[in-house]
């Protein structure tokens, strides 16, 4: 399985659009094949820091979202809203057993 953070911060004017948009493709997203899980979560002290937490079955998974047209749509609107670059990240869990 792989985890994938996505550290996003908007324009304060565009975050109450990118939530509405969140809203509505969030299940498109959910449904993709491969896609586990997928929740927004909202920086503690910051109102316009979001970031998303998505479990994919593996890399090619991942992959196939990021190449799909879903992707390409959803990107080319989010990436006008944001205030900085966003970071993302590809983790695995490491469970270490006493």
């Amino acid at each position: 399985m792989l985890i994938r953070i996505v550290k996003m911060q908007f324009k304060p004017e565009k975050t109450a659009e990118f939530l509405h948009m969140f809203d509505e493709i969030k299940h498109d997203i959910r449904r993709f094949d491969g896609c586990e899980h997928l929740e927004l979560m909202q920086d503690y002290d910051d109102p316009n820091g979001f970031s998303t937490y998505s479990k994919w079955h593996d890399t090619q998974a991942l992959n196939a979202y990021l190449n799909s047209s879903l992707f390409d749509g959803i990107w080319a609107q989010t990436k006008t809203m944001f205030s900085t670059r966003p970071m993302a990240f590809s983790l695995k869990s490491n469970q270490i057993v006493d």
